[in-house]
């Protein structure tokens, strides 16, 4: 393939999933069907079909394209300064972006999408899950591990210790959006549960 056919190529296998992801999100698995996504990417339906064998491999690429973004989360948990006096502020500091980062419309979205079809694609809901989330607890219990040979910590399972920390931030905001269908939190919100968690965390952890 010539370099300005395959450019050609990759930007509508980028617009078809783009479009795929609208498509799913507003109508669900069931209520999105393959002409929906040639219409939203502007593209044939030959052309859907040349770059996605069927619906279940496309709804699959972009569930698991998703978990990229996880990167820059599983790098900020990581990066936590083994500091005392600023453990509070720094613990503080990374549940509001943890925050930020899981309770956006699109990642509500997401969840809501794949806990709906878990039983229809039960694999395809793991691996998110394992290449996702448990990626960013599997590096919280490193890092909580860490600090706690460092004594500034005391985390008999540091595993553990990781799903409480997620836990105390995650269950309000998250619980609230998936039964109203939308985010119900304010940034205040985020703020008062980010401090309100950290300080129950340090309560049992410290």
């Amino acid at each position: 393939m010539e370099p300005r056919e395959h450019s050609r190529s990759a930007l509508k296998r980028q617009a078809i999933m783009e479009a795929a992801t609208s498509a799913f999100m507003s109508k669900g698995y069931s209520g999105t069907s393959m002409d929906d996504i040639a219409k939203l990417a502007a593209v044939s339906k030959q052309t859907v079909y040349k770059h996605f064998a069927d619906k279940e491999k496309l709804f699959a690429e972009i569930v698991l394209a998703t978990t990229d973004r996880i990167d820059a989360m599983v790098d900020l948990v990581a990066d936590i300064p083994a500091e005392a006096d600023t453990l509070d502020e720094s613990l503080t500091r990374l549940a509001r972006q943890f925050l930020a980062a899981l309770t956006q419309p699109q990642v509500i979205q997401l969840r809501r999408l794949i806990v709906a079809n878990a039983d229809a694609f039960p694999e395809l809901g793991a691996a998110w899950y394992e290449q996702g989330f448990e990626r960013v607890l599997a590096t919280l219990a490193a890092t909580f591990q860490r600090l706690t040979d460092q004594d500034l910590l005391r985390c008999d399972d540091p595993l553990l210790a990781a799903h409480h920390f997620s836990g105390l931030l995650l269950w309000i905001p998250v619980n609230r959006a998936m039964f109203h269908g939308s985010p119900q939190h304010t940034e205040a919100d985020l703020d008062h549960y980010a401090t309100a968690g950290i300080r129950a965390f340090l309560a049992a952890y410290r």
